[in-house]
């Protein structure tokens, strides 16, 4: 169990860590964006780049929870720490994670989708949307968002 925390609190990490990088863009690309759109995040560590991206698609790893006023960066409150991104508007952001995936870190992207088996990759093994709850994992580890609702059930991807 403290193996599968490890891996995950690294994701976790990254994106917070992302999105404090990601505080510091400003975008035109960025400014149209509205909740429910997802985004490719890019060269996070020397010069952030956001670009749309739909959230189906694999390069989309992150999904835009919310959109405060730019001087408001409070995001909601009660689960996993959202990251964010200030541009004309501070958007409150998640991972977007697709059940049956794994994610790894990357420094170009942050969270990025990843071959099950790469070491510390996180594997999603089920997305329980509308509840924001750790229990809906039973004994799995959880990332819980409560706005949108949604729960993450994780383990690791890597077979340790």
């Amino acid at each position: 169990m403290k193996k599968i925390g490890l891996g995950v609190a690294a994701v976790f990490l990254l994106v917070l860590v992302s999105g404090f990088v990601l505080s510091q863009l400003q975008g035109s690309a960025s400014d149209q964006a509205k909740a429910g759109d997802c985004a490719r995040i890019t060269g996070v560590e020397d010069s952030p780049e956001y670009r749309a991206a739909a959230c189906a698609s694999d390069e989309a790893n992150v999904k835009i929870a919310k959109v405060l006023p730019r001087e408001d960066r409070a995001c909601p409150t009660g689960g996993t720490p959202y990251s964010t991104f200030t541009g004309n508007a501070t958007f409150c952001l998640m991972p977007n994670f697709a059940e049956g995936n794994c994610y790894g870190q990357n420094p170009e992207s942050g969270i990025a989708k990843v071959t099950c088996g790469t070491p510390n990759a996180v594997r999603v093994t089920k997305v329980v949307t509308g509840k924001s709850d750790p229990a809906a994992c039973g004994k799995a580890r959880s990332a819980t968002f409560p706005e949108p609702a949604v729960t993450f059930c994780l383990e690791r991807g890597d077979g340790r």
